[in-house]
This record gives C-alpha cells, sequence and structure tokens, in this order.
C-alpha cells in the first residue's frame, strides 16, 4: 500500500479507494456488495458506497458502464450501466434491516442491466484492471476508459445465451432484476462496506488509509439463472413456439387427433424446454397424457400455464420464508453479538475485582478501563474509514467502544490536556480537515473546539506545559514546517516559532519538560533527523540524527528515554528501533520489532510499549499487537480483540 510517493503525497496512493478520476477520464465504476445485500441491490436497481465515494460517484452520467463486485463470493457481476446521475440518498434508508436508521452507503446511482453475463472470478478480472490494486485483496473502485474497455469484452464473452436467457430488447424486461444464486450458502448478515478503499480500501482504504479498498465488490460463481428472469414473457413465449408447431404442422399435413410417438417427441422443443422454469416441471408437463381434437395446442397451453401460475407460487411462497429466515438470523446473530460482549465484560469485570488487591484500582469499570486501557482513535481497519473510539485493555485483550468521533478520522494525532483526549487534523488521504475535537471519559461526550489554521494530515502532536502543540504535516500538495499552539484559556490556535525542518508523517512525543520531532519526510527525502523544543530555551535545537530515515513511525517515552519504533525508510517497512537518552544526546540501536511496519499505534502503558497494528511492506494491515519491556525484548502476545488496524492513533491517560 505505501511506497515513497504515496507517503510523501499522502494523495490517492494514501487514500486507497480514489483515483479521483475527472468526468471525462471516468470510464465506468465498481460497486461492493455481499450476498446479503446483493439482492436488495438488483431488485432495487439501485448500487450504492459510503459518503467518501461521493467525490467521484457524483460524476457518473447515465449510460456509464457499472459493474457490481460481491465481497462474500469475490466475483464480478455485470455489465450493468447508470440509469441516472450519482446523487447522495437517492433511497435514505437502503440496506438498513428494518428502516430505522439512515443507510451507511448514501452515495448511489440507479441502474439497469446492459447484459447478463457469468460473473468473473477474482483471478480472471484482476488482471485487466492489475493498476487498480494496491494491495493483494483491495483495488479502487475508478475505472478509466481502458480499464472498462477491457472487462467489458471479457464478460461479454460469458454472456448468457438466449436458451438461458430471456432477451434484453424489451423495457419491461429491465424491471426483471438478477436474484442471488440459488445455491449460494447465506453468509452473516452485515451490511457491505467500502474502500474501500485500500478499500478503504476501503474498501479502504482501504488503505483501505490504504485500503478499503474493500473494500466493495459484486461477483457470482456458477449462478442459475434466476427464477425472476426466467418467468419474462413465458406466457407469450410459450404461445409463441406452440403456434409455430401449429403452423409448421398445418403446413405439412394437418394436424392429428391423437398423440404419436412423433409428435410426443416434438411436444416440447429444446428452445421451449429453456424457456420453462424447473426441470421436475418440464419432465410433468412432458408426460401428461394430452388428448388433441382439431384445434390441438390450446388445451395443451391450458395446461402450461396453469403448471407456471402454480410454480409461481410456490416460488413467492419460497421467497416469503427466506426473507423471514434471513431476517430472524439477522436478528440472533445481533443478539448473539450483544451477548457476547456482555459476557466479555461481565468477564473482565470479574477478573478486575478479583485483582483489586494486586492493581490497586477500583474494580469499577469504568475506572479500571481508564487507569489500565490505551484509546485508540479512528483509522482505518480494511474495509472502512473509522470514527470509533475504543478503549482498549490489553491484560483481558478486551475492546469496549466509546462515543465516536463526529467524523470519520484517520491520520490525525492526539493529545492529553486536564484529562481529557484532543484529536486534531487528519483526513482519508483525499480529504483533510482543520477541525478539533476534545473527549471527556467522565461523561462520554466530545466537544468541538476551535479549528487548525489550515487542513493538514500525518501530522503530530503533543502537550507541554498546559497547552496542546501541532506539529509540520501536510495537505497532500505540501509539506509543513509550522507548529501550532493551543492555549485553553485563550481559546484559540496560534502560530509558534517553526521547526527547523518541513516534516510530513512525523512523530513526536514530549519528554523531560521538552518537546521532540523526529523523521518525517521533506517533500523530498525521507528523514532520520530530529530536533528538540525547550520552552525554557525559547528556541529549536536540532540533535543527533538517528541510524536509519524513517516516517510513518512511532515515537513513544519510556523511562526516561525516546524509542523510535519501526516506519518506512524510503523504499520498505522497517522493524527497527532507535533510543535516545537526552542526557548522553545519542542514539542507539534497540532490539527490532518482530515485524516490519509503519503507521502503527503506539502507547506505554504500566511501563510497556505497545504497538497496535500498522501496514507491512506488503501493503497488507497488521492484526498484531507487539510488547515491549525493558530486559524483556518484544513479545508478540496472542491478542486479537482489535483486529486489523492503521492510521489511528493511540494515547493512555494518566495513571493513578
Amino acid at each position: 500500500m505505501v511506497n515513497a510517493s504515496a507517503v510523501a503525497s499522502n494523495q490517492a496512493n494514501n487514500a486507497r479507494g480514489f483515483r479521483n478520476l475527472s468526468r471525462s477520464q471516468l470510464g465506468g465504476v465498481i460497486f461492493g456488495c455481499k450476498n446479503n445485500t446483493m439482492r436488495e441491490c438488483l431488485s432495487k436497481q439501485l448500487f450504492g458506497l459510503p459518503v467518501q465515494h461521493f467525490s467521484y460517484v457524483k460524476n457518473i452520467d447515465p449510460g456509464l458502464p457499472l459493474f457490481l463486485f460481491n465481497f462474500s463470493d469475490r466475483k464480478l457481476y455485470g455489465i450493468y450501466e447508470a440509469a441516472g446521475s450519482g446523487q447522495m440518498y437517492i433511497d435514505q434508508y437502503a440496506w438498513t434491516s428494518d428502516g430505522s436508521f439512515k443507510t451507511q452507503f448514501p452515495a448511489q446511482v440507479q441502474i439497469r442491466v446492459r447484459l447478463q453475463c457469468q460473473p468473473l472470478l477474482e483471478s480472471q478480472f484482476k488482471p485487466l484492471i492489475m493498476d487498480n490494486y494496491f494491495s493483494q485483496n483491495h483495488f479502487w473502485y475508478e475505472l478509466d476508459h481502458v480499464q472498462a474497455g477491457k472487462l467489458i469484452p471479457k464478460l461479454s464473452s460469458l454472456a448468457y445465451t438466449p436458451s438461458s436467457s430471456p432477451s434484453q430488447n424489451s423495457a419491461k424486461q429491465r424491471s426483471i432484476i438478477l436474484g442471488l444464486p440459488a445455491n449460494d450458502k447465506r453468509e452473516e448478515n452485515e451490511y457491505f462496506k467500502s474502500q474501500d478503499l485500500e478499500d478503504i480500501f476501503a474498501n479502504t482504504s482501504g488503505l483501505k488509509g490504504k485500503l478499503g479498498a474493500r473494500d466493495t465488490s459484486l461477483h457470482s460463481n456458477g449462478i442459475q439463472q434466476p427464477d425472476d428472469q426466467a418467468e419474462l414473457d413465458e406466457k407469450d413465449l410459450i404461445y409463441i413456439k406452440l403456434k409455430e408447431l401449429a403452423l409448421q404442422r398445418e403446413l405439412s399435413g394437418g394436424i392429428t387427433n391423437g398423440p404419436s410417438e412423433e409428435t410426443t417427441n416434438a411436444f416440447v422443443p429444446p428452445s421451449i424446454n429453456d424457456a420453462i422454469i424447473g426441470q421436475e416441471t418440464l419432465q410433468e408437463e412432458q408426460n401428461v397424457d394430452c388428448s388433441y381434437d382439431s384445434t390441438g395446442y390450446p388445451s395443451v397451453i391450458a395446461q402450461l400455464l396453469q403448471g407456471i401460475e402454480e410454480l409461481k407460487a410456490f416460488k413467492e411462497e419460497h421467497i416469503h420464508k427466506v426473507d423471514n429466515l434471513e431476517r430472524k438470523l439477522a436478528y440472533a446473530e445481533q443478539e448473539i453479538t450483544q451477548l457476547k460482549y456482555k459476557c466479555m465484560m461481565l468477564e473482565s469485570s470479574n477478573t478486575v475485582c478479583a485483582r483489586a488487591d494486586e492493581i490497586m484500582i477500583d474494580c469499577n469499570d469504568d475506572v479500571h478501563l481508564k487507569h489500565e486501557s490505551i484509546f485508540l482513535t479512528g483509522g482505518y481497519d480494511g474495509v472502512s474509514w473509522l470514527s470509533a473510539l475504543d478503549s482498549y485493555m490489553p491484560s483481558l485483550d478486551v475492546l469496549k467502544s466509546l462515543k465516536p468521533m463526529n467524523s470519520v478520522r484517520a491520520y490525525a494525532s492526539v493529545a492529553k490536556l486536564s484529562g481529557e483526549l484532543y484529536v486534531f487534523g487528519g483526513g482519508t488521504g483525499s480529504l483533510w480537515y482543520d477541525t478539533v475535537e476534545s473527549y471527556n471519559p467522565v461523561d462520554n461526550k466530545w466537544t468541538q473546539c476551535p479549528s487548525l489554521k489550515q487542513k493538514k494530515g500525518s501530522l503530530a502532536g503533543a502537550a507541554l506545559k498546559d497547552k496542546i502543540f501541532v506539529l509540520g504535516g501536510g495537505n497532500g500538495i505540501e509539506c509543513f514546517s509550522e507548529v501550532e499552539m493551543y492555549d485553553p484559556e485563550v481559546g484559540r490556535w496560534m502560530n509558534t516559532q517553526s521547526m527547523l525542518q518541513k516534516r510530513f508523517a512525523l512523530a513526536a512525543a514530549e519528554i523531560n519538560g521538552a518537546l521532540y520531532a523526529v523523521g518525517g519526510y521533506d517533500g523530498s527525502n525521507y528523514l532520520a533527523t530530529a530536533e528538540r523544543f525547550d520552552p525554557r530555551e525559547h528556541s529549536r535545537t536540532k540533535i543527533a540524527s538517528m541510524n536509519t530515515k524513517r516516517g510513518c513511525h512511532a515515537l513513544v517515552a519510556l523511562s526516561g528515554k525516546l524509542y523510535a519504533v519501526g516506519g518506512y525508510d524510503g523504499s520498505t517497512m522497517v522493524p527497527s528501533i532507535e533510543i535516545y537518552d537526552p542526557r548522553l544526546e545519542t542514539w542507539m540501536i534497540g532490539e527490532p520489532m518482530n515485524h516490519s511496519r509503519g503507521y502503527s499505534a503506539a502507547a506505554v502503558l504500566k511501563e510497556s510499549i505497545y504497538v497496535i497494528g500498522g501496514v507491512q511492506s506488503n501493503e497488507e494491515i497488521v492484526d498484531t499487537i507487539e510488547c515491549y519491556k525493558e530486559g524483556k525484548g518484544w513479545q508478540t502476545p496472542n491478542l486479537r480483540a482489535i483486529g486489523k488496524r492503521c492510521f489511528s492513533s493511540a494515547i493512555v491517560l494518566d495513571e493513578c
């Protein structure tokens, strides 16, 4: 996910979900779904993505080729086209279980079927859009004209034949939507998420930053022709075929009064056989003892139509039962998730009480979480950009969700002041913020604070002398050396003395009353340099440089020393650690981590350094936590509650 130019500019490559193609450059768009949302996408003829993707969904014009990627089976479905322009909230309750809350995918477009095709496996379409892949499994959804021009012929070669799929010519047929494969195993009921990025991607960034490139996609493998499609004009089709047969018989010498072996064999030709839904129904109809009069076929037509009506009624009843079961399953899964969480919290509370004498804290869960937890803000999980605030307790591997921030926020920084957490700047890689908000753990509330003087991300921040300092960063176009200071008594941000160098994706920390800024990217090169700001000296001083250039790294203070952890050296992610001793004014090589990673969240809790998540050189998001304790080195405990996460920030409240 990360390369030199991506980290350097923090533009689309960091966004992992946006190519930012103009309207004239946009040749097609891939939307996403899962098994449990695909039916609604097709039945409503509506595709949607998270709000961040509206930056290019708004460029969709009627007729633009669209594709649907199913994240459940990782197949690409198509070919669809836009029936209107991309808009926000065409259906503001789409893909919600009961319509009680607004959709998570408001960047929407109405669609229609251009050509029904067998789906493509990811291994089949990936080479055609390889330039869009920013990790092994995540890609950007915007397609240029060349990529769309490659996908369309590939899918067209797998188009359903006329015998297996109704004609696409009539307007009536376009209202018939492809259903889920009859043999598909229903996945757990969850809403599909995006880029996505990477994708998201998202989609996400995903990285999704990078990714997200989940990441949304539509697919189906070996999909059966849906019943809804097969029903199209069945009566007319069968009647026309039978009339043709009647005319042929009249021309060849008239219709006999009784069925012969020849007429019986000719009764249901292959074309009609393919048009009738259900092999069992066809066999029954072929075995009917039909008697013919001078008119011959009308009596047979009546029997066929009656069978079709019965099949329709059976199918509708079956669909109704399946829908009811899916709703019950979704409700049961939600109940199970809630019960699991309650059990986990009860277990953690009991454990805390049992160890009260040892850890010398109140067994009250909130107090326990405050003093035994690391607070994680925002980031990207491989599917979606996050607005989450979570309290993570490593001792029990328990993650508690707190009130989320007012907006999704990655590449941000966090500082603590007067018992509150302050989160500032950041964004999604293509959209940057100047907003600041503070969190009060006592009442679990966020408060909007005065904004920074400019929008920026991949910045650093720390509290010093009852003030907050925000250092460097960038906006995807330029890197900054500016430093802003927030004084709660004044109630606004003020410019203060700038750093000696521009630093993007730097790290900063306070130790012994001084603020240190380390590494980063200056717009041309990754840096090994470092500098110190001491308010008692009213100046910035260049200190010894690290042995390794690094950006996208973490910096924490432990036992009177600074630890520079991991990061990107301009060519790859590194596991190396360097330790700065202010008394000796030198950097020393420390024991490396077990895994190379950058864009991790790091914090010190109970005299241990915890490094959480991040991104590896192969662009995979890390789901492991490493822990360092002096004298014991780095360990990788089996902690899995957080899962995959990158571009987030971590901090610990003052311990009691």
